[in-house]
């Protein structure tokens, strides 16, 4: 039949030259071979030519960047900071100041051209104290606009990954007062708790033992008990001093979701009110070579939020702990913004010497560190581990407790994940 058996077509596929099994095997074979051979003499062609010119190197690597999905991320086209706007606060600031620049700089073209177009017709002997003083004043002022636009603004991220608080908008200082308040932050004290008829009381205690000046209470599972409601509880931590309420719920006895509700005092009304997902919970326990946590009070890294979104949830995570960390625990909390996904990890570390075999620290521009040369930071988990992700943001005591119609801030909708490259926080 015309199948075409035990033909060599070089144009076909490697199967059809022959039809002979141990034949097309070896043609394969020869084929991988081929290939490799010539990869193989690609790179130390490589090799020695970047040998003789460094320069071809390192062109090299800054062309081959990964094409990441936090690379391809884009941002509103807007000049808009409010709480649902996907801005970058950074670049929004600093395209700011550059409008600034420019309406000074033309406004100083145009009292130079303008000072420039006046008529010297002026009678000299009325007009000429009035003159000079206005002359003099021109100076100055085209004085202070060459000096205001000579002067560089400083870098306003320090880093690419870690989150400047101090980049909040007004508008979202104005919309959250109490939590973005100019006064020194008091010294947290939070009441933990469990959702109606709890099961989850060791994993509740763990998270609570994260935090420092945290208190467990567990819920009343009692038959006929009464069941407060997470306004009375809010109400009575209120009157004890507490500054956060947080509801740890659960499903199929697995933590599942985290209520964050600031208390902001008895002359103050509460909110607002952060809801989380939790996933992938893990106990300390349960991490191989975990370390064992001490009394004190840790540090805190927030890394990654860049939106007013994003700045109100480091702004809550902030809150929760104190202000001046005890640095000889050498303990740290972690929190890293990936996507909207907030990973959650608590580490101790030790500074040490670097091995032989290790290579210096690199910073962001490639270069390597002169301060740290010759050492290294050794890492040592303690627990526990979470991935949290932000639902929703309430103005009160979560969603039965907030009224009027700003009563819900922000919401998380399947419709927000259509494009991979869009992110909230």
């Amino acid at each position: 039949m015309g199948s075409g058996r035990g033909s060599s077509n070089g144009g076909g596929s490697l199967s059809l030259k022959t039809s002979n099994k141990i034949r097309r095997k070896q043609l394969y074979v020869d084929q991988k071979k081929s290939s490799g051979k010539a990869r193989h003499e690609e790179r130390h062609r490589r090799r020695r030519d970047e040998a003789k010119d460094p320069e071809l190197k390192r062109e090299r690597l800054e062309k081959n960047q990964p094409a990441s999905i936090d690379k391809k991320r884009i941002w509103d086209d807007v000049d808009d900071d409010s709480l649902g706007a996907v801005v970058d606060l950074a670049q929004l600031k600093r395209r700011r100041i550059e409008q600034a620049e420019a309406a000074a700089a033309a406004e100083a073209d145009a009292l130079v051209g303008g000072g420039a177009e006046k008529d010297d017709d002026v009678d000299s002997m009325l007009g000429s104290e009035d003159e000079e003083e206005g002359d003099e004043d021109d100076e100055e002022r085209m004085e202070k606009l060459r000096q205001q636009r000579a002067q560089r603004q400083p870098s306003i991220a320090t880093s690419t990954v870690s989150t400047n608080l101090d980049l909040t908008p007004d508008a979202l200082a104005t919309q959250f007062k109490y939590l973005f308040s100019d006064e020194p932050p008091a010294m947290p004290k939070i009441l933990v708790t469990t959702g109606l008829n709890g099961t989850i009381h060791k994993e509740a205690q763990e998270i609570a033992a994260v935090l420092p000046n945290a208190t467990y209470i567990p819920r009343s599972a009692h038959r006929y008990g009464h069941k407060y409601s997470v306004r009375e509880i809010a109400k009575f931590a209120i009157n004890r001093g507490y500054t956060a309420l947080l509801v740890v719920h659960e499903d199929l006895k697995r933590p599942s979701q985290l209520s964050v509700c600031h208390l902001n005092g008895e002359d103050a009304p509460p909110g607002p009110t952060l809801t989380y997902t939790i996933r992938n919970y893990q106990p300390g326990k349960a991490i191989l070579g975990h370390g064992n946590a001490t009394n004190h009070y840790p540090e805190l890294l927030l890394n990654g939020f860049q939106t007013p979104l994003g700045l109100l949830a480091a702004k809550s995570m902030n809150t929760l702990f104190p202000a001046k960390p005890e640095l000889s625990g050498r303990q740290v909390v972690t929190l890293h913004n990936q996507r909207d996904y907030l990973f959650f990890r608590r580490h101790r570390y030790i500074f040490r010497e670097a091995r032989a075999t290790e290579k210096n620290v690199v910073g962001a521009d490639g270069k390597e560190m002169d301060a740290v040369k010759g050492i290294r930071a050794g890492l040592q988990e303690i627990g526990p581990r979470m991935t949290l992700k932000l639902r929703r943001v309430d103005k009160g005591i979560g969603k039965a407790g907030s009224e009027g119609d700003d009563a819900l801030k922000w919401e998380w909708k399947a419709k927000m994940e259509k494009k991979r490259t869009r992110f909230n926080l």
